[in-house]
């Protein structure tokens, strides 16, 4: 089992590493003269000083001091023989995020698991949308379970500039989530025992989350997954729609033909080099709304990089896995118990 804790310090040490070879793009503008003996040896600053990071990329979010804390009950929702389930709320990145929490029936402590819901419009969503079954099914399968709700969403802070920086928040929520329960103190937290499922545009949190905060997380799942690469999923989602948030999207980033670096610091998939959890992946081959082509290139990159992944393929399902979610869940709970118990 991995040591709680090593987060912070793993975090720092892969920092320059995986930041540096996103700055190749530097230019050697100068080159120092050759020393004599009464002019030490000096580097040349714009040989030593890299490119400025762009703040919405995965490499300044690997440099953020991330945080999150305060996990605070509120009102039960429900309460059945398995399980409890309670409003909650936490901070994350200076941003109260609500969310829903099922606590299991008897004695804990248990290990517990973040739960990062798919795209539902946030005019329409309501607390614990989106991924219903699984926290019934994991909760009374002795998972505490967090829901987050994510910024802009249900009873949580609103931050305007979410939707324009790729929701590269939603990422941070739910990193604010683990370090939430981490230092909750809650007696029926397992804080060394933590795993992290996503759901279609969740499984792209998993991606970020897994390559921004490695060692936060013992194991991971991602459910019909978008595309690790954003351009892919505008293409997919919002551009057909004539969503207007493409046009301020490129306007403020550039397209992938203008921008290559941008939309290339953008995707997890640069990054998967610093991930360090298993990840376990389910698609349905006849998935039109996420293809499971995307999960394939998905799947590669980690396998290049020498990292533990696995995709099941469904035959004949579609997105919403709803003919063979109970085997997948089988599956799911089998790898959460290998590697969270």
């Amino acid at each position: 089992m991995r040591t709680r804790g090593t987060f912070c310090v793993a975090t720092a040490l892969a920092l320059s590493a995986a930041v540096g070879c996103t700055t190749g793009d530097t230019e050697e503008t100068g080159r120092p003269s050759s020393p004599t003996a009464s002019t030490p040896r000096t580097a040349s600053p714009s040989a030593t000083t890299p490119a400025p990071v762009n703040p919405v990329s995965i490499p300044a979010m690997i440099q953020r001091d991330h945080k999150g804390s305060g996990l605070e009950l509120g009102r039960v929702l429900t309460r059945t023989s398995a399980y409890t389930s309670y409003e909650v709320t936490y901070e994350s990145d200076g941003l109260t995020i609500s969310g829903l929490m099922n606590i299991p029936s008897g004695q804990g402590p248990f290990p517990a698991l973040v739960l990062a819901h798919g795209y539902i419009d946030p005019e329409i969503y309501t607390t614990g949308r989106g991924l219903t079954r699984e926290q019934d099914l994991l909760a009374r399968n002795g998972y505490v379970v967090l829901h987050t709700d994510y910024r802009n969403h249900a009873r949580s802070d609103k931050d305007p500039d979410n939707d324009v920086g790729l929701r590269l928040g939603y990422t941070e929520d739910v990193i604010g989530a683990a370090m939430a329960l981490r230092s909750s103190g809650r007696p029926e937290i397992d804080t060394d025992r933590l795993g992290l499922l996503g759901r279609s545009m969740g499984g792209g949190v998993v991606y970020n989350t897994l390559v921004v905060a490695p060692g936060l997380f013992d194991a991971a799942v991602a459910y019909a997954p978008v595309s690790g690469r954003p351009e892919e999923n505008i293409d997919q989602f919002q551009r057909p729609e004539g969503d207007p948030l493409v046009a301020e999207i490129e306007s403020e980033h550039g397209t992938p033909e203008t921008n290559p670096r941008f939309w290339r610091e953008i995707s997890p998939l640069t990054y998967v080099d610093r991930v360090t959890e298993p990840l376990l992946i389910h698609h349905g081959t006849t998935d039109t709304t996420c293809p499971i082509r995307w999960s394939h290139q998905t799947v590669t990159a980690f396998e290049k990089a020498g990292k533990d992944v696995e995709l099941r393929t469904y035959r004949g399902e579609g997105h919403t896995f709803y003919s063979q979610w109970a085997r997948s869940m089988d599956t799911t709970m089998a790898f959460f118990d290998k590697h969270l118990r």
